[in-house]
């Protein structure tokens, strides 16, 4: 590191900044680096870029000092994925999931299954090119299955985790849900505490999916207000109450809001999603109500903190229901399932050759979800998400 005065090309003074060189391969690229630091002001960059450009320099692209690294071997593909949500992680959940990410935690499972399949491949061609040698193990599959039988359900489980790595990536999905003019508007700002619907008396005012992101003990919230479910002739609300639907449908959480001693009708087409029945109004109605999972009124904020505990403990409760963290990736998802089917295929095949290439196929996919094999098409997809800087 050096303190240095920096001047064009005409030897006028430009700034003065540090200069810090990174030799490679010890670099973050892996390539040899210099790094300016200047003041900062947007002419002083303008003026030292315009010099760089002139001495033949190139301005990088999004992500490209990433897939420098990459290129280089310095980062597997997992390592670039984590690295990428660190960026651009905005709470506390989100920033231990992609450490773990970045810094090789997913890539050393992933390369210690690669090995075992490797391995068992490895024991496969040596019995069927040396089976008279007297240093090759006469049966293989006693030494080798009862093995490659494990990695299969550890594979089957690290799809399950996956979930545990979406809840933290894309947020825990609550939706808030009832008839009209159940208090679905009034509760979305009393969670969020701050208006972002429309509450007035006239029923059916929602109309589209309004949605708020929240923090709640470092995991992303995403709330979600729908339209009230109800039959209804107008186009518009009718198309709100479409899209209600679709949202309670794929909901991790349902909200089911209806006021207390109502005649609402019970959202029977409820399935999947877990639900907690909320009543509203419980300022108008003060004797506790055994048919709800809480009573709330936004004019009683304790009624409010009591909701809000009962939806963290649901996030938690999913959350502790997987007991190791996935990368939470479609990509992955679908690269571990290929991979588990392959293993499958091969524990129920009877020829050993056909054994030997499902372990081959799986070992692939495998490559594929660190960047080992066949990935070219998904790396300017992959580096594009980065800024420029990165």
């Amino acid at each position: 590191m050096n303190l240095r005065t920096i001047r064009d090309r005409n030897n006028s003074k430009i700034d003065q900044g540090l200069i810090l060189t990174f030799p490679g391969p010890a670099s973050f690229t892996g390539e040899d680096c210099v790094e300016l630091q200047v003041h900062g002001g947007r002419a002083i960059v303008a003026a030292i870029s315009r010099e760089l450009l002139e001495l033949g320099c190139v301005a990088a692209e999004a992500g490209e000092f990433t897939r420098r690294a990459f290129s280089n071997g310095k980062m597997d593909l997992v390592e670039v994925e984590g690295l990428g949500d660190l960026i651009a992680a905005d709470t506390e959940m989100q920033r231990r999931l992609a450490i773990e990410q970045a810094s090789g935690g997913l890539s050393s499972l992933y390369q210690n299954w690669a090995n075992r399949l490797t391995h068992a491949r490895a024991m496969i061609e040596a019995e069927l090119d040396f089976a008279d040698e007297e240093d090759v193990p006469g049966s293989v599959s006693d030494r080798i299955w009862p093995d490659i039988s494990l990695l299969h359900r550890e594979i089957l489980k690290q799809v399950t985790a996956t979930q545990s790595g979406r809840l933290v990536r894309d947020g825990f999905n609550v939706v808030i849900a009832g008839p009209p003019n159940a208090g679905k508007s009034s509760l979305i700002n009393a969670l969020s505490g701050r208006d972002v619907a429309i509450v007035t008396s006239v029923a059916g005012t929602t109309r589209d999916l309004i949605e708020v992101e929240l923090d709640m003990d470092g995991f992303l919230v995403r709330l979600v207000d729908t339209a009230g479910i109800r039959e209804t002739d107008d186009v518009v609300e009718r198309e709100g109450v479409r899209r209600a639907r679709r949202a309670i449908e794929s909901a991790d959480l349902v909200l089911d809001l209806s006021e207390i001693d109502s005649l609402a009708e019970q959202m029977s087409f409820l399935t999947d999603a877990k639900r907690l029945r909320v009543g509203t109004k419980a300022d108008l109605h003060p004797a506790e109500d055994t048919r709800y999972d809480a009573c709330i009124s936004v004019s009683l904020p304790q009624t409010i903190d009591h909701l809000r505990s009962l939806i963290l403990q649901e996030l938690k409760q999913s959350w502790e229901a997987i007991s190791s963290l996935g990368a939470g990736r479609l990509r992955h998802i679908s690269h571990l399932q290929q991979a588990s089917n392959f293993i499958e295929d091969g524990l129920k095949q009877s020829d050993i050759v056909l054994k030997a290439e499902s372990l081959r196929l799986a070992s692939d996919e495998l490559g594929r979800i660190t960047g080992r094999v066949d990935v070219e098409d998904l790396l300017g997809v992959i580096f594009s998400e980065f800024c420029i800087g990165k």
